[in-house]
Order: structure tokens, then C-alpha cells, then sequence
């Protein structure tokens, strides 16, 4: 199915509100929420795993018991934020982080850093699903993947902006008493806090209580999710779309998490390990960096991948989104990473990894747009956490096991051909979805196009 039909006025004063009142204050609690979450990996090299004695294994389970803690409550969470409105939800859940995530200032041992990761992981439950789903909810599905590209550009931005941020905090060594990576700690904490108290008051729930729509934006908005949402749960006959327990036993939705989960152990592993690969760069190449040299290092990969996906979101959105848009990155991505292992300089081997990261961040967003052509209500709150939860599950078992194979095997090789593997796993699997499953769009909407395999 090709681009949607040209859109009316309203529509066109409609979506540029949303996307510019709510979707940059969103992505904003993104960044936050994303440097929080990534701010261990900027400690580590620059003072923390010295200080307290990590090894790669350690380190690794560090970084990778925040996603326990983030599944332990990440599908009630987001039942509770459909329950309760995401304006109440997102603000607790930034407030509750922000508090947990100071604490790392003072933490004194490896056992302490694995509870604060855990309670971190707790308390983030539920922020990124419930934050795409209540995008979800404020535009039709032809507008989706638009949106979510948007809201997704402050990931790669949090590295691009967060990373020379970090090393400059880090710099501030001896600032109260404390060395650089406690300050980093300390001040990338703080914004969470303010940004829950402010998301209280800023956010609204729903196009009909938006007072910065005109009557008949509202009413447009209203009308097209409404038509939207009794399309999918008119074929409850066939497909139980709208039913709460067919999104626990849905099998798409379980395809649809292996894919996410071979995207997001990539992304994850380049995330926590980057910046200690870099770091290594100086034995393995005879150079040396200070800690703002590594920090602008980690930082290169993600501008360009910033870039590639907001264009590649905007051909989605404009050509209709397509099977190749997903599983196309993916395959990109999983050759690439496995060549970075061969190159002869820290210049070469960091645009290959550039590569890799600009095929990671282009199908996310638009695989964001995949799961709400067929869910909605409860069950998308449910079938949206399940799928995030198996990307958590990832994000811990690429951050173990990254770190125990590199204690293993002294490099890094066997890591990165297993991070290789579940991309181009996720491209397989993206593509027999497609094949077996023709799904009933909503009007408006380009399905990923396949044969009907029922």
C-alpha cells in the first residue's frame, strides 16, 4: 500500500501541534532517562572501575541487572499508566528514577552498584513502553512511525550531546570532595527530578482535554483514533486484536519481541562497551586520549546515526513502511559489526562501528510503528511492554554476556559475531513475519506487505 492520501488543513495543524508541544518534551525525558541509564558506561573507563575493583564480568552485570529490575514491573507498569493516565505515570516514574540515580554518588563497592542498578532498573519500569504508547495514542497509525522517528532521535542525541557532557563532568575531579565520575553521576541526576515535577502539570492524557487544539483539531483527532481503534477491534472474529489476554498469546507479538530483542543487544552492546573499547584503543594502537578525546569518540558514531534515521523515518512515512525498512538495517548491522574487529585504526574501526549504529537506530522507530497497527487498549499497554520487556531482556544478556566472553576470551571478537548473529537473526525473523502474517491495517495506514500465508 503506497503514502497516505495528501492530508486535509486540519490534519496538517493537527499533527505539527502534537509534534511540536509534546513530542520534544517527551523526547526530552528520553534523553534523560537514556543518559541515566548509559551513565555507568562513561564511569567505568574514566575512574569507577579502578575505584572499585570491577572486571569486564562485573562490570558487565552491572550494566545488565538494570533490565531485571526493569521487567520485574515493566508490564504492570504500563497497565497501570493505561489505568491511571501518562501524565501521573511518567511524572512518578522520572521522580522515582532521578532519586535512585543520585545515589550513585556515593556508591562504595561492586555489591552496592549492583543494588542501585537493580532499583534503577525498578524504578525506570514501564517509561519507555508507556512513553510509546502514549505517542501511540495521540495520532492515527499513518503518522506513527513520523512521530515515533522524532521521540526516537533523543537516543542517539543522548550519546551525541551526553557523552562530551559526561567527560566534561568527569573533568570537574575534586568538585564537594568528590572524584570526576561521582560528579558526572551527581548532575546527570538531577533533570530527572525536575522533569518529573514539570511532566505533571505539562503532560495531558488525551487529544480531548488539549486545550492548544482548536475545536476542530480535537474533534479530527478524536474521530480518526476512534475509527482507528474500532477497525482493529472489529476483527476480533479473526484475530481477538483487542482482547487483553490475545496479546499475551498473540504470536506476532512474540516475533515481534525476538526481532526487538536482536536490535536492542546491539544497541546495547555498543552502548555499555563502547566507550571501554575506545579506551582500549590506547594499548592496542599506541595512542593517547584524554578523557575528553574518548568522550568526543564515543560521541561520533551517533550523530550520523541521528541523521539516517530521521530520514529514513521520513520515507516511511511517506512511501508507505515496508518490510526492507526494518529487516534492511538489520542485515547491515549484523555484517557490519563482526568487520570492525579487522581494521588497522581507531579511525577505521569507528566507522565501521558508525555504520552499525546508523542501521540500529533507522529500524527502530519504524519497527515501533509495526505493533500498533494491530493492537490497541489494553492490549496494546500489554503487547508493547512484552515486546520492550524481551529488549530488556537483551540489554541484560548483552551486557553479561559481552563482559563475561571478553574475560573469556581476552578481546572482543566472540561478542561482537554474537551481536552480528541477532541482527541477522531479527532481519529472518522480520521477514517471515511479514510473510505469513497480512495484517488488517487501519484506513490510512501501509501495512508490511507479504503474501497472505494463513
Amino acid at each position: 500500500m503506497g503514502a497516505a492520501a495528501h492530508p486535509t488543513a486540519v490534519e496538517r495543524t493537527a499533527i505539527k501541534k502534537v509534534s511540536v508541544r509534546l513530542v520534544p518534551f517527551v523526547a526530552l525525558m528520553f534523553f534523560v532517562n537514556y543518559l541515566d541509564r548509559t551513565a555507568v558506561s562513561f564511569a567505568e573507563p574514566n575512574g569507577m572501575g579502578d575505584d572499585l575493583a570491577l572486571t569486564a564480568a562485573q562490570f558487565g552485570f552491572a550494566s545488565g541487572i538494570f533490565f531485571l529490575g526493569y521487567i520485574v514491573l515493566e508490564i504492570p507498569s504500563n497497565m497501570a499508566l493505561h489505568r491511571f493516565g501518562a501524565r501521573r505515570w511518567l511524572a512518578r516514574i522520572m521522580v522515582t528514577w532521578g532519586v535512585v540515580s543520585l545515589l550513585f554518588t556515593w556508591v562504595q563497592n561492586s555489591e552496592q552498584l549492583y543494588v542501585l542498578r537493580f532499583l534503577l532498573g525498578v524504578a525506570e519500569a514501564g517509561f519507555f513502553p508507556g512513553a510509546i504508547l502514549f505517542l501511540s495514542q495521540w495520532v492515527p497509525s499513518r503518522h506513527r512511525t513520523k512521530i515515533l522517528g522524532l521521540f526516537y532521535l533523543a537516543q542517539p542525541l543522548t550519546t551525541v550531546l551526553g557523552a562530551p557532557l559526561a567527560g566534561w563532568l568527569i573533568g570537574r575531579h575534586g568538585l564537594f570532595g568528590l572524584e570526576g565520575w561521582r560528579v558526572m553521576f551527581l548532575f546527570v541526576s538531577l533533570p530527572a527530578i525536575l522533569l518529573g515535577v514539570v511532566a505533571w502539570y505539562y503532560l495531558i492524557d488525551r487529544p480531548a482535554d488539549a486545550k492548544w487544539l482548536t475545536p476542530a483539531e480535537r474533534d479530527w483527532l478524536e474521530s480518526e483514533l476512534a475509527a482507528e481503534n474500532a477497525h482493529k477491534t472489529g476483527h476480533e472474529s479473526r484475530h481477538a486484536k483487542g482482547d487483553l489476554k490475545a496479546a499475551m498469546s498473540s504470536g506476532r507479538v512474540w516475533v515481534l519481541a525476538l526481532v526487538y530483542f536482536g536490535f536492542v543487544y546491539g544497541l546495547y552492546a555498543l552502548a555499555f562497551f563502547l566507550p571501554t573499547i575506545i579506551n582500549g584503543f590506547q594499548e592496542q594502537y599506541g595512542t593517547t586520549f584524554t578523557v575528553m578525546d574518548k568522550a568526543w569518540i564515543t560521541a561520533i558514531p551517533y550523530l550520523p546515526a541521528a541523521l539516517v534515521l530521521y530520514f529514513w523515518t521520513r520515507h516511511a512515512t511517506r512511501h508507505g513502511t515496508r518490510t526492507w525498512h526494518v529487516a534492511g538495517p538489520a542485515v547491515v548491522g549484523g555484517l557490519s559489526i563482526p568487520v570492525a574487529l579487522f581494521m588497522g585504526s581507531p579511525t577505521a574501526t569507528v566507522a565501521v562501528i558508525t555504520v552499525t549504529a546508523c542501521s540500529i537506530f533507522a529500524a527502530l522507530p519504524v519497527f515501533w510503528s509495526v505493533p500498533s497497527h494491530f493492537l490497541t487498549g489494553a492490549a496494546a499497554a500489554v503487547g508493547i511492554a512484552l515486546i520492550n520487556t524481551a529488549g530488556n531482556i537483551a540489554g541484560f544478556a548483552s551486557s553479561y554476556v559481552t563482559g563475561w566472553l571478553k574475560d573469556w576470551t581476552g578481546a572482543y571478537y566472540v561478542p561482537l559475531y554474537l551481536v552480528g548473529f541477532f541482527m541477522l537473526l531479527s532481519a529472518v525473523l522480520m521477514v517471515w513475519i511479514s510473510a505469513r502474517h497480512r495484517d488488517d491495517e487501519a484506513p490510512g495506514t501501509a501495512p508490511l506487505p507479504a503474501k497472505a500465508a494463513r
